[in-house]
């Protein structure tokens, strides 16, 4: 009872602060940026770090399993997960690029999890014997923090596709005004006017292609972090199956579609090795990515088929 209550405490505390979170670094966009608020935020995020860690903690204690043995504790741990991503550059000193990726897909895990969706799977329960193994916390554990990475890349690559397209647009667009202005026979002032502009945009375009560089770099290192996390999960599960079921791969759903989210980010690690593909490119496969990851890991567990149905749920309504 003390555990179960204690659960539920820190598992409002998470969602509020995160929540509160959220809010402050909506602000910094809006405005200047606060280095106060800034670092309010980053504390934040630390807090709701160590409060999901007590919730983990506190449900191992009491069901005497790791908690990864259904889709709410794999929610919690995935939330978790995005909070250690999002607070490696703080710690780093480094400016953290990925708080607007890492932040909200925190929160929006955490809520998802605490919901009343999966109101059944908050109370823990007995081991099915198909999860009774060491195996448990070696590849499950795995898998996720592997999704966490993934999805974090991805949707970096989806940032870095908006932030490109959007800025081939304004300079198709206003290239033709200003060849136009510089060509053409008009006074003195009119042309410096037009030096001006053209100067500050080239200085705008600048700061753009940084930040596509920056969203390309970090993607690219986010994904491979991930994509090893995920090798080394599919391949313990791999042994796991063995040793449960007398063969290593047995084109489970689930066993399928996380083969088809490894190929998928293989190509993507492939087509980084080729500079032409580089960027955009190799964002679409990744954007695609980002797609195939919430099939295998949420969509195969709405089918509730194959043998790793015991993670499936089913969506209550009130």
């Amino acid at each position: 009872m003390i555990f179960s209550t204690l659960e539920h405490i820190l598992t409002h505390i998470s969602v509020s602060v995160a929540s509160i979170v959220i809010t402050i670094y909506l602000i910094t966009l809006l405005v200047d940026e606060i280095v106060g608020l800034y670092d309010s935020s980053e504390k934040g995020m630390i807090a709701t770090f160590l409060c999901i860690t007590g919730l983990l903690v506190t449900r191992w204690i009491y069901s005497r399993h790791f908690p990864l043995s259904d889709l709410y504790e794999s929610l919690i741990f995935l939330s978790w997960s995005l909070s250690i991503i999002h607070m490696v550059p703080y710690f780093k000193n480094h400016k953290n690029n990925l708080s607007a990726i890492t932040a909200p897909s925190a929160i929006f895990t955490q809520g998802f999890a605490t919901s009343g969706l999966l109101t059944e799977m908050h109370q823990s329960a007995i081991l099915v014997p198909a999860l009774q193994s060491q195996w448990l916390m070696m590849h499950v554990s795995m898998m996720v923090v592997g999704y966490a990475a993934l999805l974090c890349g991805s949707l970096l690559s989806v940032a870095l596709l908006v932030i490109t397209f959007r800025k081939d647009i304004r300079i198709f667009g206003k290239s033709n005004h200003l060849l136009n202005a510089l060509f053409s026979f008009g006074e003195i002032n009119k042309r410096i006017n037009v030096l001006q502009k053209t100067s500050f945009l080239s200085t705008r375009n600048y700061y753009k292609s940084q930040l596509i560089q920056q969203l390309d770099h970090w993607s690219y290192r986010v994904i491979s972090l991930g994509f090893i996390f995920l090798t080394i999960g599919i391949l313990s599960g791999a042994v796991w199956a063995n040793e449960a079921w007398g063969s290593y791969w047995n084109w489970d759903p689930k066993e399928t579609w996380a083969f088809i989210t490894w190929t998928v980010f293989a190509i993507y690690l492939h087509t980084r090795t080729n500079t032409n593909l580089k960027g955009a490119n190799s964002a679409i496969v990744a954007s695609m990515g980002f797609l195939v990851i919430w099939i295998c890991y949420f969509g195969v567990n709405l089918l509730g088929i194959g043998l790793h149905s015991y993670g499936s749920f089913t969506l209550t309504s009130n």
